[in-house]
């Protein structure tokens, strides 16, 4: 089993920075893909940036491209999402999740992960 705790949300205005964090313990061995998702109040939840363990790649939402980065600590099993510029519109509950079991869909989607945190609240004001 994996365990996910995400961290780092809070409130700040438009254009400030916030970084996430997600610690993975448990059986990590055999993680896929990682990724930050989030949801808003009344919205589906969506995939915000992914990062895959064997090859490096990462994937991003058009609308957090340039803005957000996803990173990886492999020797502490932490997940990063640094978050610049921030807007309103990404004021939503924001969801690490990983995927240890192949699936045949694309690790954007929300449904393709098998491992889920709690989320953490992320809060924009204009």
């Amino acid at each position: 089993q994996v365990q996910l705790v995400e961290s780092g949300g809070g409130s700040v205005q438009a254009g400030g920075s916030l970084q996430l964090s997600c610690v993975a313990s448990g059986y990590t061995d055999n993680t896929i893909c990682l990724g930050w998702f989030r949801q808003a109040p009344g919205k589906e939840r969506e995939a915000v940036a992914t990062i895959y363990t064997r090859a490096g790649s990462r994937y991003y939402a058009d609308s957090v491209k340039g803005r957000f980065t996803i990173s990886l600590d492999n020797a502490e099993n932490i997940l990063y999402l640094q978050m610049n510029s921030l807007k309103p519109a990404d004021t939503a509950m924001y969801y690490c999740a990983t995927r240890t079991v192949g699936s045949g869909l694309s690790c954007m989607i929300p449904r393709g992960m098998n491992n889920w945190g709690k989320g953490t609240q992320v809060t924009i004001s204009s």
